[in-house]
């Protein structure tokens, strides 16, 4: 039992640690991403569209990831992610060379499909530990994240102008450096794949994604993310247009990661304590605040604070989220339920960056802010809901997970 449970710990380690690279190099991407497409889009409206295809790419790569790692592993598929990304920050990097803003969403796009890939190690690291394990596992997983929030910053403040006077082209050449130590660092992880007589059977899609709880854990997702992005895609162009720092943007998107991550260390403690329902309500509530707080004025102190809150509610909605909706499915059925709910996150994730610019460029940052409030009324009013309902609600399904006849016979 010891040596079980030291593996599956070591397991969740480099999981944490390929994690905490691949939130670096996104967190280098949020830096500069939004400011090189304000530098070359003649249309400055359409600045946050490279971001905007991210996230679609990420949408678009939702479910044909799910389903290759369910053929492959997890871990071909986290090379794969590691391949894309590092070609189209390439991509990119060349974009800005070349003053072609079309080039730069292609990369862009490019790097979000690599970022389809990506979303499924919190998957990953449910899949490696006992039930009763998963929800701290996603969330010491999402902890690794704790070093983008300091190295990320550093890397876009020094990286940026390293190929001066091609602004950010350094900044892409670091996100390159870093899948590569992600694919090297994958190379000392070993994650279980079911057989494939596990995966056969399981009810319809439309039978499991009729489940309340389903519908909540997927909502979830969309509000946590989807809020998140809206805000932190913009932030560095918001501050810079209000006569903000570099620097200082850096400095508040690094309080925001912070605040996306040391929650980490205990929120999966506090949903086995409290549930993932009353932690995702606590989420709804901190991005509530990150609203009061961005309405009330534009200084920097007004930004930290925001995003910082912005961060927290982040993590309590978005790990609340992914522990219920692992109650919602069993092993036949999980390729199938995951890709249906990432594909529906990310797309919504990317419908609220592309709302993003214009609502900052033609409206102004306090629109942006109030675009985020009635999402997070919705999601608030039916996790409540939810709350009251399932006092007379049958248990969830038995999870496959961690079955120990089926986990005996799991390949590496």
């Amino acid at each position: 039992m010891a040596k079980t449970e030291q593996a599956f710990k070591g397991k969740i380690a480099l999981l944490s640690a390929c994690w905490a690279l691949a939130s670096t190099s996104n967190l280098l991407l949020v830096s500069v991403a939004v400011l090189s497409g304000h530098l070359l889009a003649e249309d400055k409206g359409l600045a946050a569209l490279p971001v905007a295809l991210q996230w679609l790419g990420t949408a678009a790569m939702a479910a044909p990831a799910s389903f290759y790692m369910q053929r492959f592993g997890r871990r071909a598929g986290f090379w794969a992610a590691s391949g894309i990304i590092a070609g189209g920050a390439g991509l990119a990097a060349w974009a800005l060379y070349a003053n072609l803003f079309a080039l730069l969403c292609v990369g862009g796009m490019l790097m979000g499909i690599g970022n389809g890939f990506t979303w499924y190690y919190r998957f990953a690291a449910a899949e490696v530990v006992p039930d009763d394990f998963r929800s701290r596992a996603i969330s010491l997983v999402f902890a690794g994240g704790i070093v983008a929030a300091f190295a990320g910053p550093t890397l876009a403040e020094s990286s940026k102008d390293i190929f001066a006077p091609v602004s950010f082209a350094g900044t892409y050449a670091g996100i390159i450096a870093l899948n590569l130590a992600v694919a090297i660092l994958l190379l000392f992880i070993r994650i279980p794949r079911p057989p494939p007589e596990a995966l056969t059977g399981g009810r319809p899609l439309a039978e499991i994604a009729r489940q309340p709880r389903f519908i909540v854990a997927l909502m979830g997702g969309v509000v946590a993310y989807g809020s998140m992005v809206l805000l932190m895609a913009v932030t560095p162009l918001a501050m810079v247009l209000k006569n903000h720092s570099f620097s200082e943007a850096t400095l508040v998107i690094q309080w925001h990661v912070l605040g996306m991550y040391i929650p980490a260390f205990f929120s999966g403690h506090l949903i086995k304590r409290f549930g993932a329902l009353s932690v995702m309500l606590a989420g709804a509530l901190f991005i509530a605040g990150c609203i009061a707080v961005g309405l009330s004025g534009d200084s920097v102190t007004h930004f930290l604070i925001a995003l910082a809150l912005l961060g927290v509610g982040w993590n309590f909605l978005f790990v609340g989220s992914t522990t219920l909706l692992i109650e919602t499915y069993t092993l036949a059925e999980r390729a199938k339920t995951l890709a249906l709910n990432e594909t529906i996150i990310f797309t919504g994730v990317g419908i609220a960056t592309f709302a993003a610019g214009p609502l900052l460029l033609y409206i102004g940052w306090q629109a942006v802010v109030m675009a985020a409030l009635p999402a997070v009324t919705l999601i608030g009013g039916i996790v409540i809901w939810l709350m009251v309902r399932r006092f007379g609600e049958a248990p969830p399904v038995r999870s496959a997970l961690s079955d120990g006849r089926q986990r005996a016979r799991w390949r590496l």
